[in-house]
Formats: C-alpha cells, sequence, structure tokens
C-alpha cells in the first residue's frame, strides 16, 4: 500500500494491530509514526516504546507488546531496523526468534500497536516472515517521490497549510526544494507564517524567503546570464558568498549545468526524448527537464564559448593572478556582455 494510501486510513482512525513501514523516504515514515502516536497514544507518552532491532531481539518486542499498558487503554511500540527481513541480514547483537513474530501476526492483541519501520529501499518477500507480515499487517511503501510528483506534493502541503502558491512561484520551489519533502514542508510552513492563512505565496515572495541550495543557485545564475541581467547575477553570487561558496566550486557548478545544457541540445537534434537523456547523462530528471527548457536560448557555438570562458577563469583563479571573488563577478560579467553584443 502507498504512503498516502495509508496515511489517509491513519486519519480515519483505521488503526491496524501491526504496520510495517518501509523505504527510504525518512519523512514518510516519521510523518506515519507521529501519526499512528497521536491516534494511538492521545498524548499518553508513557504508553510508547522504541527499540532498535539490531541491539534488541524481536522476541523482548513482542514481550512488551503483550504486556498490558500501566496507564490509557492502549500502548504504542516501534522497533527499527528489522534486520531479519533484508535477503542478506547484517551480522547484530540480537539473535531473533522470528517464531515469536510468526505467533503474534497470527493472533495480535487488542491493547497494542505495533510498528517495525525497515529503512531500505525494499525486503526480502520470498521469506515466511515478510509473507506473513503483507497478509496480516498494514505494509506502508515509504519510498522517495518521483520528480514529477513534487508539484503535487506541493499542493498536498499547501492545501494543509491553508495557502495558495501562485503558478509562476511553482518552480522556485521545485527548483529549491527538488523532491526533499522535509526541506519542502520547512520552507512552506516558513511561507506560510509570512503570508497568513488563506494568503498567497508568490514569485517574489518565494525569492525572498526559500532557501537557496548551491546547485538550484547555480540554475539561477545560468537564468541571470540567459536574462542578460548583471545586477541579479551579482546578487545571486552574494547569496552564494554568504554560503560559504568558493568561487572556484561555482565555476564548476556553472560549468555542470552549461555543459549538460549542451549536451541536452545535441541529444536533442539526435531526437532523443527527456527519459533517453536522463539515462544518457545519468542526472536527475528535473535537471533534463531545466536543460531542456533553456537550450533554446543558446546556440552550440554560444554554449562552447561560455564553457570556454568558465574554463579560462578556473585556470586563472587556480593560478592565483587576481582575487577570486572579482575574478568571478568579472566573469559574470564577461558571459553576459557577449550576449548584448549578440
Amino acid at each position: 500500500m502507498s504512503y498516502m494510501e495509508t496515511l489517509t486510513k491513519v486519519k480515519k482512525g483505521q488503526i491496524s494491530p501491526v504496520y510495517l513501514l518501509y523505504g527510504t523516504e525518512s519523512y514518510f515514515i516519521h510523518n506515519l509514526e507521529k501519526m499512528i502516536s497521536s491516534k494511538v497514544l492521545q498524548g499518553e507518552q508513557e504508553n510508547l516504546s522504541v527499540y532498535d532491532l539490531e541491539e534488541v531481539s524481536i522476541q523482548e518486542v513482542i514481550g512488551d507488546v503483550e504486556t498490558y499498558p500501566f496507564f490509557g487503554e492502549k500502548k504504542l511500540v516501534i522497533a527499527n531496523n528489522p534486520v531479519f527481513l533484508k535477503a542478506r541480514p547484517d551480522k547484530v547483537a540480537a539473535e531473533h526468534d522470528l517464531g515469536e513474530l510468526e505467533r503474534y501476526l497470527d493472533a495480535p492483541v487488542d491493547y497494542s500497536v505495533l510498528i517495525l519501520t525497515a529503512p531500505y529501499e525494499k525486503f526480502d518477500e520470498r521469506k515466511k516472515i515478510s509473507k506473513l507480515l503483507k497478509k496480516n499487517a498494514e505494509v506502508a511503501i515509504c519510498n522517495p517521490i518521483k520528480e514529477y510528483e513534487v508539484p503535487k506534493w506541493i499542493n498536498e502541503l499547501s492545501k494543509q497549510l491553508h495557502i495558495t502558491i501562485a503558478e509562476d512561484a511553482y518552480e522556485i520551489l521545485e527548483t529549491e526544494l527538488s523532491s526533499n519533502l522535509q526541506l519542502l514542508e520547512s520552507e512552506l510552513g516558513k511561507l506560510a507564517l509570512f503570508v497568513g492563512e488563506n494568503g498567497t505565496v508568490t514569485r517574489e515572495i518565494a525569492e525572498q524567503l526559500v532557501s537557496h541550495t548551491s546547485d538550484a543557485s547555480s540554475l539561477r545564475l545560468v537564468d541571470a546570464v540567459i536574462e542578460r541581467n548583471l545586477a541579479k547575477a551579482i546578487s545571486i553570487y552574494k547569496d552564494l558568498e554568504k554560503m560559504k561558496e568558493e568561487p572556484i566550486a561555482l565555476i564548476g557548478l556553472l560549468s555542470f549545468q552549461f555543459r549538460t545544457i549542451l549536451r541536452v541540445k545535441l541529444l536533442k537534434m539526435k531526437g532523443y526524448s527527456q527519459a533517453q537523456m536522463q539515462k544518457q547523462l545519468g542526472v536527475h530528471p528535473y535537471v533534463i527537464k531545466i536543460a531542456v527548457s533553456r537550450e533554446k536560448q543558446f546556440s552550440i557555438e554560444g554554449l562552447k564559448a561560455i564553457i570556454n570562458e568558465l574554463a579560462t577563469a578556473d585556470a586563472r583563479m587556480k593560478q592565483g593572478g587576481m582575487e577570486k571573488g572579482l575574478a568571478f563577478e568579472l566573469l559574470l560579467y564577461q558571459l553576459i556582455h557577449p550576449l548584448k553584443k549578440a
């Protein structure tokens, strides 16, 4: 079952006695744990137990699950890292008697909820215990979202926060936050505080308030070059400088972006689809999407000239011929002004 399907059932109060949350998206796992905890414990944190199955045996965990709660009506037991679900289990301190878990899955108690959290991309479904979990427990897949799902999640989270995202602000959020849901939730929360309930997040507000990553800022630098906006390019560079980004590292980021645009342009001329480009270049699908939207602004010769200019600036900085910050600002000037002449 998907994360969203499981979350919907939990919100409705449909709580299962046993859950298996598996996948590498920690945001999903933690969010389900939090939601299940609020429904089961209702504030009675004394009835929460957390174990690490690399250190504690499953039979000890089951013993706790079957012990009646001292306070409140129900208890919640979370057992992390069920290594016995892996095809090749890691060597751990605990010795697990899976017969105890199998017995419990056949007849779980009604006063406890057990959550097994497996931060693995997948588990070995051929094992007897895995088949029993799939049959008798609620199994939620918690793997990272795909690039094309990011707008849906922006919509979902903004609805929960009772704010509206302007259409032209989506690109800022997608570019800066990509598929990092934890960061996306944090940044949207910050935007919600700024605009207030039922407020609208415009592109200008998003540009002003969203925390910038170095990779995303290099994309904004590319945009500034395309727009022939030197003031904007210098402003973005100053932001990156505050993030302790070295000018030589920034040249590397810019070189990567422009080389990707050139390679995408050449592949497009050969009739490659975006999916084929992504497979050929081995980069994130969103990087391909952005490069496809930018390649029309450049000729092949123009891109090669920019890449050569970046290589020259890189060599100049490494030779120490000029102060690095000044050299980078001069580079931005040289990248933008040839486009003006063209």
